[in-house]
This record gives C-alpha cells, structure tokens and sequence, in this order.
C-alpha cells in the first residue's frame, strides 16, 4: 500500500481510504487484500545450511595459498605433501563448521515476532485468527497484555497505554488516542494515535484499524533494511587479511630466493623446483587455520560459561579488540522495570528507596541512610495507605517468588509498603471502597472514594500527574514539595502526585473535590547494579562508552551520571538536534567526539551514529535488544545482542549476552583479549619457526653445503612439532593484567613492532643453533649428510620443543608462568618429542624421512644446546618487560601491574 501519513488523518479519513467500517471488512475483501499483501510476516532470515557453512570455512586467503600448494605439489607428484594439506584444510573446515553451526543452534529463537492470535471484527463478527492472516483494513480490537500484531491507527480506546522500547527504546509506556496528529513529519515516538507490530499493550483496551502489516509495518521496513547495509569486519577478519598477504609475499619471495641460490650453486633445476614448493608449503603456516579455529572455539567455550554466546568464531576476538562500545539504555544498563527511587513529604521531608525492580525488596531510608520506622511517621503512613488503595495492580510473595500484574506504575507503588515493612493488603483491609475513579490520559489521575473501617467519613485517595494534582491543593502551602519535585523531574525522575482528603460526596468522574497534598513519588529505571562496575572496568581497559538511545534526554543523562558514562549536559545530544547536522559529515565527526549521550534518537539515526565512529577509526561494538537496534548492530564491527531482545536483533548481531547484563561485555572483553593473546602466541611460534628453517637452509645455501632437510623432512617437522604445540598454546589461560591495558590501536597490525623483535631474534638463534651443528658436523667432524642431518632435525625439533614455552608470554618468564596453568601444553611438547624419538626407532618411518635412531648422550648434548633459545629469549623478556612495566604505569594513570 502507497505510503501514508496515517496519523494526520482523521478515523473517518482513514476508514475511507482503506474502504473498511467499524464492522471491519468482509470476507470477499479480506480474501482479495490476501492475495495483494501477503502474509502479515516479518522477512525471514534464510537459515544457513551445513554444506554452506562448511564451504564458508574456506573463504580466506591462506586458505587459497595452502590449496594453491596443495594443488602444485600433487601435478608434480608430491602425493604426501598435497594429501598433508589437504588433510589439514579438510580438518580445519570440519571444526570451523562444527563450531558455527552449534552457535547458530544456541542462538536460535523464535523466528516469527509478529505470529500471534489476534481478536478481530469481519462481517460484523468478533473472533480470534492468527496474526498472520491480517490485512490492512481489518479492526483489531486490543486490550493490556497483548502484543500488537501489525501498524494499527487507533480509533476507539480507554485508558490505552503502550511500552514501544524495541521500536524506540524508551520504557515509559506510552499514552495513546485516537485524536489525528496534524504536524508534519512525527516521529514514532510522538505518533500518539498509532500502535506499532512487536510493541505491547500495558494498559487499558483499544480498537484500532491495520493500515501496514508484515514488510510495510515500522518493524517490517527495519528488518528489511538490513539486508541493504554494509555489515562491519571483525578485527581478526581484518588483521588476518593483511597478515596473510604479507607472509605470503615474504614466503613466496624467499623461497625465489633460495631457489635462485641454489641454481647459481649447480644444483639441477627439476630439484630446485621441487625443493622450492617443499620449502614453500613448509614455510607457510599450514597449522595457523587449525590453530586459530581451535583457539577462537576455545574461547567461545570460556564466553558460553561467562553467558556470551558467540554466532561467528571470528566475533570472539572481537570484544576485545573494539575501543568503542556504544550501549542502549533500557534494559541493558537498566532493569527496564519502573521502581520508586524517592519519597517527597511534608515537613518538608524526603526519603529513599532502596532495591529495584517489580517487587518488595528493599527499604526506606532517611538521606542518611538510617532505615525509617513506619510507626514513627505519619507522613509516610498517609502517603503508603494511599497508593495500596487507589491502586489496580498485584503485588505477591507465593513460594518465596514475586508475582505481579497490571499497570507497571501500580506494581512499583505496591512495593512501598513491603519495603516499610507492612504490605499494601493491610492497608486495604481497613477501608470499604465506595467508587473507583480509573485513570485515564484524558484525566490524568486516578482516585478512589472509600470509608475508613469503623466511621461512615467518606474519604477520597488521588494519584497522578503534577500538574493536575495542583488544580487541586493550596500551591503556596506546598510550594517547597512543589518546587523539589520539580527539580527531581529535570533530572529525569518521573513524579506521581499522592493526595487525599475528605469528601462531602462522590463527584463525577473527571472532578476531584479539594485536596492535601500528601506528597510526590519520583520514579526511574533504575540501574542494574553491576552496570557501573563493568562501564568502569571498560573505562580501565581504555575502551570508551556511549549511550544511544530513544530515551528522553533527562533520564538518559540521569542514568549517564549514574552509570559513569557522562557528567554533564554538555554530553548529551538529541535526535533532532542531530537531524540539523547529519547533512555535514565533518561536523557529525567533530560532534561524536564530545558526545556520550545520544537521547530521542532514530533507529537511522543510531545506525548513522555507528557508521560514523567506525569510519573515524574505531573498532565499535553496539549492544542492543529492540528491532529498532538491529540496523545499527549490522552496521558495527561487533554487534551484541541481548538474550531477552527480538529476534530480528539476534539474527543480526555476532554475539548475545545470555544474562542481559552489560557486566558480561566487560566479561566479553577479557575473554577477547585472552583469544587475541593466545592467537598471536600461536603466530609466533610458526613464524619464528617457519623463518629458521628458511634461515638454515639460506645459511647452508651461502656457505656451499647441502641442504640440511629433505622436503619430506621439512613436513614432518612442521607436523610433529607446530602440528601440536601450536593448538597446545590455544589453551593458555591468559594474563590478568590484559584489563588494565590499552586497546590495540584499529590499524595495529598482528606483527607489531615486539612480535618483530622477538620473531627475528628466535629464528636467529634458532637458524644459528641448527646451521652451527650442521656446519660442525660436515666440515669439523666430517659426518656423513644422512647422520648429520639426522642430528640436525633432532636438535630442530627441541628448539622448538623448548621455544614453545618461550611463546606463552611475550614479556613474562617462562619460569613464572606455572605448567599446571596449561597442562596441554607440556603434554604436547612431551607428545612431540615422544613422536620424533618414535619415528627415529621405527623401520618405516626411518626409510621414509631418512632417519636412524641417536644415541642417548647425542641426545642429552642436543638437548642442553636446544635450551640455549630460552636463555636468549628469556634476556631478551628480561630487557623488554622492563619497558612494558612503564608503559602500562603510564595508561592514563589508572590499574597496577600484576
């Protein structure tokens, strides 16, 4: 249907263009609206299926250079080498899938947000249909508690309210009428007269006629935007991206090299040829795509157990690699639950409320913190009587569980009294209701008229809004509860007005006889308690925080101060005020800088918002729940989803906190970190080992010996030592002092300038260690190539065994690193050597690689030389932790080092 403004239009305006009536439509239009809309569904993700999930495992560039390889050594009938490869990518893809897809079964939920049963008029007929069969025309009739099922414009209701916080993230419920909006240009927020599919009916009953359903609904047009928008890389995505191509070319280029010095030196061209591609595929690191599966799986296993499921293995290095996160507010740092926070009495006198959330737990405290008597004030006796009488909801304790139903402002102001130590039931028991007054926005209170147990006075208690409470009491006498009322809802807080008083009479429904003021209550969603904590343990880690949100700016900004993200007006925006600059990228750039609260804002406007940090160089996470989230968290580097949020914004994002709790993000970040460590350990280690073997081979190359391996010894070696050890290193617990670290600047490549250092300087020693035996045994002690080379992979094979331990730290002593931390590890080293000595005992293998068996003190004398590589590594840390101490003590100024 051609876009309209439904809102400004009146309901007779609006029965006229969909040719519908207050008996809704007929069957013959219903059957003919089917066929032209569709369904009233949502557009469904294509769920990926197992075959596609295993072919995506090979879409990265080592991935071709390896089956590149593989393909060349089997034309040239290096049937081990490409049956080795191959094995490895086969094994590889197997993980990768097997990790992906059970992701993608813990995430998945219900699909269908909009499938509901729907009670409807057709034919002048009432009856209940599912959801999907609605087409634009039908009458809905709805009522508290029901979803809404498609965009409905409302023309009949009484005492309507909606919570619209997936649509706008605001968790106020929101009143609405059926009066038409004659502005131009509203925004969901303020389009009073419309209800919106996914949002909830909290209050009152309506009736309403559908004007969009499914795709054309405001949660429709936002799922369907998704698949228009540029999804963000994952750090480790783009890092590896530039780290392939980079080994690739320097692999590629030695190998040139080497293959030029060997023609140069007489060797035949056909075996340089060959030699070439063995030193190629041994060169590459064939292991790192096991490894960092196995590395990036076992960090999502430790993220499941902190409630972070991970969607996509390359997200779990994500977190800690992002340096922005910008958070929504409702239900993520709040418990989106409404809860007295203040009490505003006569005297003047105010008070505190303690706990949170839609239930008595808590108490009620002077601003010194001394808990109040209830017998002892009669102010606040007044005041908790009146609330558990002019009240609608329910409020239990039944099997040490709380229970509650009706209107969210009702459930909260029954809490009071738990928290003061009695309970609104005993209030209750006292009087005998005479006429309820129900609220209504049009009359903006609620009041009930009842007898106190024991007299025949008629009493009147009254709740609702401020300004028509006032009409109502004598403003000067009150003026300074007034005036701090005031104040609290500048703040954010929003304030109920409790009066009473005696009654000559009952009066109509929209009148109130004169009132005392018997004081204000000022609510808040509050904070989750560990909110805080967790925005400051990000703040220690260097990451910045933001709030985007739909809120109104007040709370928003309360709840900023609150939570630690921003401490003054200066930091918050508005969507509107946005809208004035969202035409000038280089001042939305400047103005992102000094911004930390983005209130009222746009599902478009948060996704613009995101585009433009992350093309300012951050890497941002963006958490969200509500469908309005979802184009934003496609959008961002790192999308975090809520457990409890839509399912359009968990489809969309890589990662879901379980719990709903931003303290898991904190949680999420270590863990991230921790992944990134171990993978750049695991990098070192095959590079630096992976560049010695090239250096031996170009040292024997320069000084006119053979080559000190054979191509088949070269693979052995890379399998019976990398093979292992590497994924070992996937299992290191990590270093706490990750936290108090900065985070890896966006273009900071995997090779910074200290994994340079230290790969260049252990290939070195390694290369020289492995060459000097080889130059010693040939031309000092005159061996023969096959035992010399025999010796020479054994004394490889326990460098590397020994440098393994070099690579669970880059500054830290290997010898203050506990074995038990990693007992992979040593099993894994042990498991390697145990292999080698195998291989050298027995027939088939020594045949193949050409091996025969050490004597035993050749071996002990290989093995004292082999731990020459941790000595030189272990001075070199000695040398470089020194440097690290004084940069982590200068990280503006915040943690110490442990």
């Amino acid at each position: 249907m051609e876009m309209n403004s439904w809102y400004q239009m009146n309901s007779e305006e609006v029965m006229k263009k969909l040719d519908t009536s207050p008996n809704g439509l007929s069957t013959t239009q219903h059957g003919s609206r089917q066929q032209e809309y569709g369904k009233n569904l949502l557009p469904k993700k294509k769920k990926i299926t197992l075959i596609k999930l295993f072919f995506a495992q090979f879409l990265n560039a080592l991935i071709y250079v390896l089956m590149a390889a593989a393909f060349v050594a089997l034309v040239l009938g290096e049937f081990s080498d490409a049956i080795f490869i191959f094995l490895v990518l086969l094994v590889n893809a197997g993980i990768g899938t097997f990790q992906e897809w059970k992701a993608e079964e813990k995430a998945s939920a219900l699909e269908n947000l909009i499938k509901l049963r729907v009670k409807i008029k057709r034919n002048n007929q009432i009856s209940v249909i599912d959801s999907e069969d609605l087409v634009p025309g039908d009458v809905v009739l709805m009522e508290s508690g029901n979803k809404v099922p498609a965009d409905i414009r409302v023309i009949d209701y009484n005492n309507l309210t909606v919570e619209e916080a997936i649509l706008t993230g605001e968790s106020k419920a929101i009143e609405k009428d059926s009066s038409a909006i004659k502005k131009e240009d509203v925004g969901v927020p303020d389009q009073t007269n419309m209800l919106f599919a996914g949002t909830t009916i909290t209050t009152g009953r309506g009736t309403g006629i559908v004007v969009s359903t499914g795709t054309g609904t405001e949660i429709g047009k936002i799922a369907s935007s998704l698949q228009e928008l540029e999804t963000g890389k994952a750090p480790l995505v783009k890092r590896m991206e530039i780290f392939t191509r980079k080994i690739t070319y320097i692999v590629l280029a030695a190998s040139i090299v080497l293959g030029i010095m060997g023609y140069y030196f007489g060797i035949p061209v056909k075996e340089i040829f060959f030699f070439v591609v063995a030193v190629a595929v041994s060169a590459i690191p064939e292991g790192l795509p096991i490894a960092m599966t196995v590395a990036l799986s076992i960090g999502g296993s430790r993220m499941a157990k902190r409630n972070v499921i991970i969607r996509k293995l390359t997200a779990v290095e994500g977190l800690g690699s992002c340096t922005f996160i910008a958070t929504d507010k409702t239900g993520t740092l709040t418990v989106d639950q409404q809860t007295a926070r203040i009490l505003i009495l006569p005297g003047p006198t105010a008070l505190k409320v303690t706990g949170e959330g839609y239930n008595g737990e808590g108490k009620i405290v002077s601003r010194g913190g001394d808990e109040v008597i209830l017998d002892q004030s009669i102010d606040l006796q007044n005041l908790l009587q009146a609330v558990s009488i002019c009240n609608e909801g329910n409020l239990n304790y039944i099997d040490d569980n709380w229970s509650f139903s009706g209107d969210p402002i009702d459930v909260a102001l029954l809490g009071l009294p738990f928290k003061a130590g009695t309970s609104p039931g005993k209030f209750q028991a006292q009087i005998k209701k005479v006429k309820e007054v129900p609220f209504e926005s049009a009359r903006q209170f609620a009041a009930v008229y009842y007898e106190q147990e024991g007299t025949k006075e008629l009493q009147i208690a009254v709740k609702g809004a401020v300004e028509k409470i006032k009409e109502h009491i004598d403003g000067e006498k009150y003026a300074p509860l007034l005036e701090e009322a005031a104040k609290h809802a500048e703040t954010g807080y929003r304030i109920i007005a409790v009066a009473g008083g005696t009654a000559d009479k009952v009066l109509p429904a929209g009148e109130l006889p004169h009132l005392e003021l018997l004081g204000f209550i000022a609510l808040l969603d509050p904070l989750r308690p560990e909110a805080a904590p967790a925005v400051k343990q990000c703040h220690a880690a260097g990451v910045q925080v933001a709030m985007v949100t739909g809120d109104h700016p007040a709370t928003s900004l309360a709840i900023a101060k609150e939570v630690g993200i921003a401490n003054m007006q200066e930091q918050v925006i508005t969507g509107a005020e946005l809208s004035n600059i969202e035409k000038t990228p280089e001042k939305l750039t400047d103005i992102l800088r000094t911004k930390r609260v983005f209130a009222r804002v746009t599902p478009q406007q948060k996704q613009m918002i995101v585009e433009s940090i992350r093309d300012s160089g951050h890497l941002i996470a963006v958490t969200g729940d509500g469908v309005n989230d979802a184009p934003a968290l496609k959008t961002a580097n790192i999308g975090v989803a809520m457990g409890y949020g839509t399912d359009v914004a968990k489809d969309t994002a890589s990662i879901i906190i379980s719990d709903n709790n931003f303290a898991s993000i904190a949680a999420g970040i270590e863990e991230g970190r921790y992944t990134y460590s171990n993978l750049r350990k695991i990098i070192y280690l095959l590079i630096s080992t992976g560049a010695a073997e090239l250096l031996t081979i170009g040292l024997s190359l320069a000084f006119l010996l053979p080559l000190p391996f054979l191509p088949v010894q070269l693979l052995w070696l890379n399998l019976v030592t990398n093979g292992i050890q590497d994924v070992a290193l996937a299992f290191e617990a990590g270093e706490k002092r990750v936290m108090l670290q900065p985070p890896r600047k966006p273009d900071e490549p995997i090779f910074d300038p200290l994994m340079i250092k230290q790969t260049l300087l252990s290939a070195a020693v390694i290369a020289l260690l492995a060459f000097g035996l080889w130059y010693h045994l040939l031309n000092q002690l005159h061996w023969e190539e096959q035992p010399a080379r025999n010796a020479v992979l054994m004394l490889m094979v326990l460098l590397q065994n020994f440098h393994t331990f070099n690579c669970r730290s880059e500054t830290r002593s290997a010898f203050r690193i506990p074995v038990k931390k990693n007992l992979f590890l040593l099993f894994g080293v042990l498991g390697a050597q145990s292999l080698h000595i195998l291989a050298l005992q027995v027939p088939f293998m020594q045949t193949l690689l050409s091996l025969n068996p050490l004597p035993s003190r050749h071996w002990l004398y290989l093995f004292l030389s082999a731990s020459l590589i941790l000595v030189a590594m272990e001075l070199f840390k000695l040398l470089v932790a020194k440097k690290e101490v004084e940069k982590q003590r200068t990280f503006n100024g915040r943690g110490t080092i442990v």
